[in-house]
């Protein structure tokens, strides 16, 4: 029952993930910029995780020398999210969502180049199949919308996250449960957002109707906040790597949110691309 669950969970996780495309684009729709649509999901998500932690019983102090490292990872997390709602602007949100699903192919090529990690013919084989994924969904869309542009921006999502995954993995001084932590790569996110906004001048955009309030708040409670929790107890039941493959459902969540929600197109190209991707994936974590 335990690796049930364990699985169920993953799915969950994953999926829920997935579904960050069919809260955020109704809100754009309305003229919200996605600067701001960031800044209330991580308000929104923050007030969740501060009240889980709360009925937890969790503390919320940290040392000195914590606030450096999450900052970091909040700069990294903001850059992520960032560049992916950007790129929705320039592509289906299937097709975004699946190139920043690219991360564990980033992280494995970063841990190669900067940590000295061993080369294998099949991490190489991963890597290749990765790039002939996302040749075959610029090349897919018949409405022209995905550009160089566009990949390159929702590419920098991906190197954001893969960036942020390291640096968790190798920050020593960082000792704190995965939702403690979470809470204040938010918190610090959302300061460090509305300082750029602020800085750059622009303004937080008032939430223009109730339907887009009940999108900002499901946005910061499916894909984040449940997202998180089910990521936990998932790895607890079935272990990191099977969660990790089970991470695959989330651009096919999100691919058949963009086709039965949005009409978003949906050709053999961007087909083969998304299963040349979520294959160099799933390569990379099962040979870990």
């Amino acid at each position: 029952m335990n690796k049930v669950n364990g699985f169920l969970y993953g799915l969950l996780s994953s999926a829920s993930f997935g579904l960050i495309p069919l809260f955020t684009i109704p809100a754009m729709h309305q003229g919200m910029q996605f600067w701001s649509i960031l800044l209330y999901r991580f308000l929104f998500a923050m007030l969740a995780l501060a009240c889980i932690l709360l009925l937890d019983k969790q503390s919320f102090r940290i040392r000195r020398k914590e606030i450096l490292p999450l900052l970091l990872l909040a700069f990294l997390y903001d850059c992520s999210a960032v560049f992916l709602f950007w790129g929705y602007k320039f592509m289906s949100s299937g097709v975004a969502t699946t190139i920043h699903f690219m991360y564990p192919v980033l992280t494995t090529l970063i841990m190669m180049i900067f940590f000295r990690e061993k080369k294998s013919p099949w991490r190489i084989a991963a890597i290749a199949l990765a790039v002939s994924g996302v040749f075959f969904l610029s090349h897919g869309d018949t409405t022209g919308t995905v550009t160089l542009l566009g990949i390159f921006i929702v590419l920098l999502s991906a190197l954001g996250y893969a960036l942020y995954l390291v640096t968790v993995s190798q920050l020593k001084s960082l000792e704190m449960k995965g939702l403690k932590m979470t809470f204040y790569v938010f918190l610090f996110g959302g300061i460090l957002l509305f300082t750029g906004m602020t800085v750059t001048g622009v303004g937080v955009q008032a939430i223009p109707d109730r339907i887009t309030l009940g999108n900002l708040v499901m946005l910061a409670l499916v894909p984040t906040v449940i997202s998180n929790l089910a990521l936990v107890r998932a790895i607890k039941n079935i272990g990191s790597t099977l969660t990790s493959v089970l991470g695959a459902m989330e651009p096919v969540t999100a691919v058949c949110v963009g086709i039965l929600i949005f009409g978003e197109p949906f050709t053999q190209s961007i087909a083969l691309g998304i299963g040349l991707i979520i294959s160099a994936v799933t390569v990379i974590i099962l040979k870990k």
